[in-house]
């Protein structure tokens, strides 16, 4: 299972458009080449650092995207699902 599917997809709709053939080729890299979707999810929330071949500009534009991503769901109201269980 995808950590965060929502990161990647949300990324890719606001910015592969405005990208150059050179950063969609590493964004290509990045999502194709490391075994472990988990890893790209750490790295771009700063959980885990980058390694070199990864830490490109796109990585960088992901991790700012990441960042604001953040901040939206922040601002964003709790769920109130909890309301409606039944007491234990």
């Amino acid at each position: 299972a995808h950590p965060d599917p929502s990161l990647s997809s949300l990324f890719a709709k606001e910015n592969l458009a405005h990208m150059s053939k050179e950063q969609l080729n590493r964004y290509d890299r990045l999502i194709n080449e490391p075994s472990n979707d988990w890893d790209i999810y750490y790295w771009a929330t700063e959980a885990k650092p980058t390694p070199a071949e990864f830490d490109t500009d796109v990585m960088a534009m992901l991790r700012e995207f990441a960042k604001n991503r953040n901040r939206e769901q922040r601002l964003r109201q709790p769920d109130l699902e909890y309301l409606f269980e039944p007491p234990r």
